[in-house]
């Protein structure tokens, strides 16, 4: 913590005496920042050639839970004009870096667009496929107060970004049509939202995934219910948090696949040389094959 804070404060002092001046502002570009390269994918299709964008977290293989921020992280905040974070505590670093280099940006907080809130509330929020529009639309507003006089082009961004999300819907309602009610189980809520969206429910008990979200051990009775749900194939698919591991979810994967029971991967970030539509209904793909196996 003590070596985060001073890397940001010496860069505060470099962006003090002029050092390191902003390659967006010197193309007449919207410098954007975003806590997760999620955001900063939808951020660049509304903005397109308007707007820079630096994504802060953009590693399919780590995980985002134990994420630290370097001195680039806090540059590109303080030279930021629209900030972009998810909230709900999943991104807090966003918001020491945006207080510690006295960050003048527009800050768009997803969880605050939506209404989330809550200590116990899903942080998940870019799996929400009803509400994807109004993430986007608070991110386009955040672009046209930034840079006003480009606003049509941010609306014009914004309708295509909608529109895109099209098959993405059609495979929801489809999976919501042939399957509502069928049992499955995560081992994170990472596709909570996805799974309410599309009709699922979700067996796993909450004191199992809780603990695997936040790096705990879950209660031996926790571990228990969840590995009858794999035993005795009560659920008929089990997506499977592929970025952020452990012994348990490793072998509850292992089992799944030897009990028959068909395993989804998820992850929390974008991978690479997909666009966010692509990712999304690439999963959403998958677990509908699941589903009919």
């Amino acid at each position: 913590m003590r070596l985060r804070i001073i890397l940001v404060l010496i860069c505060g002092l470099a962006l003090g005496t002029g050092c390191g001046s902003s390659r967006a502002a010197a193309f007449g570009h919207v410098a954007v920042v975003a806590s997760t390269n999620v955001y900063g994918d939808i951020a660049s299709q509304i903005g397109g050639t308007r707007v820079s964008v630096t994504s802060i977290l953009t590693d399919p293989n780590a995980d985002p839970h134990l994420f630290e921020p370097g001195t680039a992280n806090g540059l590109a905040v303080a030279q930021a004009r629209l900030v972009i974070e998810n909230g709900l505590g999943y991104d807090a670093f966003m918001q020491r870096l945006v207080a510690a280099t006295g960050s003048k940006a527009r800050v768009v907080t997803v969880a605050d667009v939506l209404g989330v809130h809550g200590k116990d509330a899903n942080p998940h929020l870019w799996y929400d496929v009803p509400r994807l529009p109004r993430i986007a639309a608070a991110i386009a507003a955040g672009l046209a107060a930034a840079d006003p006089s480009h606003a049509a082009a941010y609306r014009a961004g914004l309708a295509r970004f909608d529109a895109s999300l099209a098959p993405l819907r059609a495979e929801v309602a489809r999976i919501r049509a042939r399957f509502r009610g069928a049992p499955v189980a995560y081992t994170e809520p990472v596709p909570g939202y996805l799974l309410a969206a599309a009709g699922l429910r979700n067996l796993a008990p909450d004191a199992f995934t809780r603990a695997i979200e936040d790096g705990t051990e879950p209660t031996p009775a926790a571990l228990a219910a969840m590995d009858a749900l794999i035993a005795k194939r009560r659920v008929r698919v089990l997506l499977y948090n592929a970025q952020t591991v452990s012994p348990i979810t490793v072998r509850l994967r292992d089992e799944a696949r030897k009990a028959g029971v068909p395993v989804v991967p998820v992850t929390e970030t974008l991978p690479p040389h997909l666009d966010f539509q692509q990712w999304q209904l690439g999963q959403a793909e998958a677990l509908e094959s699941a589903l009919t196996r």
